[in-house]
């Protein structure tokens, strides 16, 4: 098999140079043929008496080469110009009737008459006689009349036969490549397009917010690089490990981290590279992947998005897919065909393990189930930490504070959120990442990118002003809420302003008490509109949505409300998941039905009246917030303390100078309370000098 192996690499090598090979054979017999061409271009004297004498005149002869054939006598040779100052040969050529006489060794004519060859010699010592330095190379020859040489008699007509053998030989590689080749696609449709890599970079000091899976992760390493360790216990090296968790929790880092870690190869495909058009395709690749793998081991084979060719099987509208299928079936059959100790680890990333075979997931397959979760608060600040390595940030920004106000977002969202805060730094021309920018990016990653409020009147930024004042307003009131960390009028994506609002620590569990908060949270924006205009607008519909699903969640699945503790409503996905049509979603009759609507109504306005109590209690705050919005469009959670404690949020720097003046004593001011209060007010500044004095 290996010998096989070698000779293919060799052979594939020689058919790739082979057309090259003949291309550079053409074009050196097409040189050849050229300079054969060229040899033959010589100066062809004419027999006439006249021309031979003017050119015998005219021009000194080197050597000299005679053939006497039929009835012609050739002759041909060099000359050189007698007009030219340097020695440069040329070539010439002469045919003559032939002669009757004899020549001896020396060319010398029997015949006393004069002759060309007599002229010939006789030009031959001349230039012996003018050239000593080169005259042991003038010479005459006089040869064989009928002897021909081999070149001259067959090198034209063999030229001719080997350049119609390349071109023919050129043609056929170009035909049977083509043909190869195709033969060779249609065999590699069946190759795994798993991508291997040797040397992974990753380490889990590049991973954070997961330290119990990490953990978790961390044995398998002592696996790969110390199987002896666990054999001597009996301990099996695992053969599956499944990683379940939201998009962006860094399952696939993870599995990166653990090749980079043992410093094995990583092989890494996703589920949907597997299936084809074409039954039986995918089969072939999962075969050919575990080939490679075992070839590799130890090694990791990653499959991210297994949910692609996993799913539950002779389920679903329609039936199954016989190409999934297959595929799924030899994926189970290559994992539970491994040897013990074999040195492969199979794991894969789903976010959706509830569409998943069950075959899949027993014992011996996916031996593991790692759930990765949403990171907490002192995982975000580590994921904050990590993502910011290599970029400038402001030594002030506190991830601490940072990580509060980021709850339920994943890895992926934070390392989002610091890519964008510093994109919007250098399209800032700043020298380094504020705080400002952060505080941009999350919003941008909330609601999208801001928008210009000149297209709003005056009357629909003010109700967006009291919507959200009112929102705030419940959270800042309402015990069991969630704390206010921003409010803001900017338009963002579809909405004319929102309440950034998050809880004050991570929470596993929610009761009773804080679902209905968050109800009456939902509606404080419409109860707000209700109060101070009278009228209602289309700005709560998604408000009013949330509510209505909270309510309802409550009452069918969690048991919070007079019908007790009964499931009435379960979510069965999607059927094109691989959930069955004729699951029931609705285990109730139509009374049920019926009471499920006054419940979840109950709910919904009790909420309202709660809301609208709220909001009447706490107008001159609600009023004092929603001025302020329209002033300043963006309140934080310290100026919206500041402004409930001091009325505003900045002091006139007139009246400060002044109330200096008038208590100049600690006495004289104890006398005289009032006389800061006393003095007129100073004119309201503009905007744009708040601005400035803020700036400054």
């Amino acid at each position: 098999m290996n010998e096989q192996e070698n000779r293919q690499p060799r052979r594939s090598i020689f058919r790739a140079l082979l057309p090259y090979l003949l291309i550079v054979l053409a074009i050196g017999a097409f040189v050849s043929i050229v300079v054969l061409r060229n040899k033959s271009k010589v100066n062809k004297i004419s027999s006439d008496p006249a021309s031979l004498d003017s050119f015998l005149n005219n021009n000194e002869i080197i050597t000299a080469e005679v053939y006497r054939k039929e009835g012609i006598v050739e002759v041909s040779g060099k000359y050189v110009e007698n007009a030219q100052t340097t020695v440069k040969q040329y070539s010439f050529t002469v045919d003559l009737n032939d002669f009757t006489e004899d020549f001896d060794s020396n060319g010398d004519q029997t015949a006393d008459h004069a002759s060309y060859h007599a002229l010939l010699k006789q030009e031959i010592n001349e230039y012996k006689a003018n050239h000593p330095e080169s005259a042991g190379n003038a010479v005459i020859n006089i040869n064989d009349a009928y002897e021909v040489s081999w070149w001259d008699q067959w090198g034209p007509t063999i030229i001719s036969i080997g350049v119609t053998v390349l071109i023919a030989l050129f043609l056929f590689s170009m035909l049977s490549r083509s043909v190869n080749g195709s033969n060779n696609k249609a065999l590699e449709f069946n190759r795994s397009r798993a991508r291997k890599v040797e040397n992974s970079k990753v380490r889990f000091s590049d991973v954070a917010g997961c330290d119990e899976e990490k953990a978790e992760m961390e044995e398998l390493v002592q696996y790969l690089k110390e199987p002896q360790k666990f054999s001597k216990f009996g301990a099996k090296l695992p053969k599956g490990i499944l990683l379940v968790g939201s998009p962006g929790t860094g399952k696939t880092l993870l599995a990166k981290a653990v090749a980079g870690e043992a410093g094995v190869p990583f092989f890494s495909i996703s589920g949907s590279d597997f299936v084809e058009m074409f039954v039986g395709v995918g089969a072939g690749r999962v075969r050919d992947m575990f080939k490679k793998a075992k070839q590799s081991a130890p090694c990791l084979v990653f499959i991210d998005e297994i949910d692609a060719v996993g799913r539950q099987r002779g389920a679903g509208l329609g039936g199954g897919n016989d190409e999934r299928e297959q595929t799924l079936n030899q994926l189970l059959v290559e994992m539970d065909g491994f040897e013990d100790n074999s040195g492969i680890i199979v794991i894969a990333a789903t976010n959706r393990e509830d569409v998943l075979d069950p075959a899949l997931l027993r014992a011996g397959r996916f031996d593991r189930t790692i759930t990765v979760n949403l990171p907490d608060k002192k995982g975000r600040e580590a994921i904050f930490k990590v993502h910011a390595r290599n970029k400038l940030i402001d030594p002030k920004v506190d991830f601490a504070v940072l990580a509060k106000r980021t709850v339920g977002f994943s890895g992926a969202d934070i390392e989002n959120i610091l890519n964008e805060a510093a994109i919007l730094a250098v399209r800032g021309n700043k020298p380094m990442i504020t705080v400002q920018d952060i505080d941009e990016a999350i919003d941008r990653r909330i609601a999208g990118p801001a928008k210009s409020s000149k297209g709003l009147n005056a009357d629909e930024r003010k109700r967006i002003a009291y919507h959200e004042a009112g929102h705030a307003i419940i959270g800042l009131k309402l015990e069991h809420s969630d704390k206010v960390q921003k409010i803001t009028i900017i338009p963002r994506g579809r909405t004319g302003g929102h309440v950034l609002m998050t809880p004050e620590d991570d929470r596993f569990l929610l009761s009773k008490a804080e679902l209905e908060a968050r109800i009456i949270g939902y509606l404080g924006g419409r109860t707000s509109e209700e109060v101070f205009f009278e009228d209602v607008t289309t700005g709560a519909s998604n408000d009013i949505e949330v509510a209505t699903r909270i309510a309802r969640a409550m009452v069918t699945e969690y048991g919070m409300s007079a019908l007790g503790p009964i499931q009435y409503e379960r979510d069965t996905g999607s059927v094109f998941l691989g959930r069955d049509y004729t699951s029931t979603q609705k285990n109730f009759s139509t009374q049920i039905a019926y009471e499920i609507d006054t419940a979840v109504r109950k709910i919904i306005e009790d909420a309202h009246k709660k809301a609208r109590e709220i909001i009447e209690t706490n107008k001159k705050e609600l009023i004092l917030i929603a001025e302020t919005l329209l002033e300043k469009e963006t309140i934080t959670a310290e100026e919206i303390n500041t402004l409930l404690e001091k009325g505003s949020l900045e002091e006139p720097k007139e009246q400060v100078k002044k109330s200096v003046r008038k208590t100049p004593t600690k006495k004289a001011a104890e006398k005289q309370p009032e006389a800061v209060v006393e003095e007129p007010k100073p004119e309201e500044p503009k905007p744009e000098e708040k601005v400035e004095e803020k700036a400054e």
